[in-house]
């Protein structure tokens, strides 16, 4: 990991982000039924708030992530990463101070706008720093180590978790997201927008891949500075590979969007879970996601390429949830979590092959709009998933399966794993014909 000398400031804020952001997770359903139904192990005003934040926090994202990360090819990474570090504190604060029903309402409400300049940039802005610092053969192990960091900051905090009192754990959650922004101001050095990776002094370390794409070497041109959702359209319209990444990132997001804001509630009313179980069923996703990410990954990634570890992943993602759907004890939700140790190849392997088709000044632009356009499916996913999930969870529902709307998430994410299947060929296609010396772009 030498060659990553120079993105550990990086990875530390990254850790500690997403510390403070998911020590809370295990806690929150608790806390909102609490508010919402107290005493009650169902709630449909809980599932409809959940997901009326995801839809709302969905559309800023898809808005304001492009331009963040257009701004960023033109200001930097470190000056716009500022803004999703301080206003993520801003939520966490309130319930650090109480969780009665007026202190939740004024969290759900900031959260739902500070989601849209935290959540989708911060995933942004740290790919693009990636991808300024490391050239393209290694590209695929930095977004894993990235990735396998993060989610050892998840591990962390849902462990924390387990053995902190509620009431601590927002307390917790505001001091170190307070520290993760200082540490990041204090410490991380600004990228110079990958211009050192055409030095000829690089070359020997990061020895040039073939081109992987019938577009290359030439990059595909600037956009222009000005911060526009047009200029994402243009990217992403600019190659074929590049349009259909963008489809399979939607339609996974949507049967991933979908699962994350029904499982909880979905186990509650099945399995009675609460705080401990949510966590211990988090830490083992957790541990298993970061062990993989951080040394089976960039294995296999050097081995067999990430567009196969992409279909890889998304097979392993439609696993998890159908097993999840249709679990009959207690026990298959922990085991069906063991898939994660294959889906957490999905994220920085779609990344990885929209960065290798961009240049160095739009890798904010496209990381930014490769988020965004996940977060189309994140506005969409509760128009489709809450009202199903409430329905079959409710005492109404048509017939006996809490688990249907789960299901159906995972046959979405069945159909990202075959729209990704067509990507892979088109990708090959266009790597015979550069080896044949056809230049046309796909």
């Amino acid at each position: 990991m030498g060659d990553l000398k120079g993105l550990w400031h990086l990875f530390a804020c990254a850790f500690l982000f997403y510390f403070a952001n998911c020590i809370v997770i295990p806690s929150i359903t608790d806390v909102t039924m609490e508010a919402l139904c107290p005493g009650e192990d169902r709630c449909s005003l809980a599932i409809y708030l959940t997901g009326f934040t995801q839809a709302i926090t969905g559309l800023g994202t898809f808005l304001v992530t492009p331009v963040i990360g257009n701004l960023s090819d033109k200001y930097g990474r470190k000056t716009m990463l500022t803004l999703p570090l301080t206003v993520g504190i801003i939520p966490l604060v309130i319930l650090a101070f109480g969780r009665r029903r007026p202190f939740f309402y004024a969290y759900y409400f900031i959260k739902m706008f500070t989601g849209m300049f935290c959540e989708g940039t911060m995933l942004c802005l740290t790919h693009a720093y990636v991808a300024d610092k490391t050239c393209e053969r290694r590209r695929v192990s930095a977004f894993a180590v990235l990735s396998g960091i993060s989610t050892a900051g998840f591990v962390t905090a849902t462990l924390t978790a387990r053995f902190v009192p509620i009431f601590l754990t927002f307390q917790i959650s505001a001091a170190v997201a307070i520290s993760a922004m200082l540490y990041m101001r204090f410490f991380l050095a600004e990228t110079d927008g990958g211009a050192s990776l055409a030095d000829e002094s690089c070359r020997p370390l990061c020895s040039p891949s073939p081109p992987s794409d019938s577009e290359s070497p030439a990059k595909l041109p600037i956009l222009g500075k000005v911060s526009s959702l047009f200029d994402m359209v243009s990217l992403f319209r600019s190659s074929s590979i590049l349009s259909r990444a963008a489809v399979v990132a939607f339609i996974d997001s949507l049967g991933s969007s979908g699962f994350q804001a029904s499982i909880l509630y979905f186990l509650k009313a099945q399995f009675r879970f609460s705080k401990d179980q949510y966590a211990d069923l988090m830490l083992i996703s957790g541990v298993a996601g970061a062990i993989s990410q951080l040394l089976l990954m960039p294995t296999l990634a050097s081995a067999i390429g990430e567009e196969i570890l992409l279909s890889v992943g998304l097979l392993a993602s439609f696993a998890n949830v159908l097993l999840t759907s249709i679990a009959w004890s207690s026990w298959v939700p922990y085991f069906s979590s063991t898939f994660v140790v294959l889906s957490v190849f999905l994220h920085p392997c779609l990344r990885t092959i929209v960065s290798k088709r961009v240049g160095p000044h739009d890798q904010g632009l496209a990381q930014g709009g490769i988020t965004g356009i996940s977060s189309i499916a994140s506005i969409i996913s509760p128009m489709l998933f809450t009202p199903l999930t409430a329905l079959f969870l409710s005492e109404s529902a048509p017939f006996d399966f809490r688990g249907f709307s789960l299901m159906c998430c995972g046959f979405a994410q069945l159909t990202a794993f075959f729209l990704s299947t067509t990507m892979n060929s088109a990708i090959r296609s266009s790597k015979q014909k550069f080896s044949n010396g056809e230049t046309t772009a796909v």
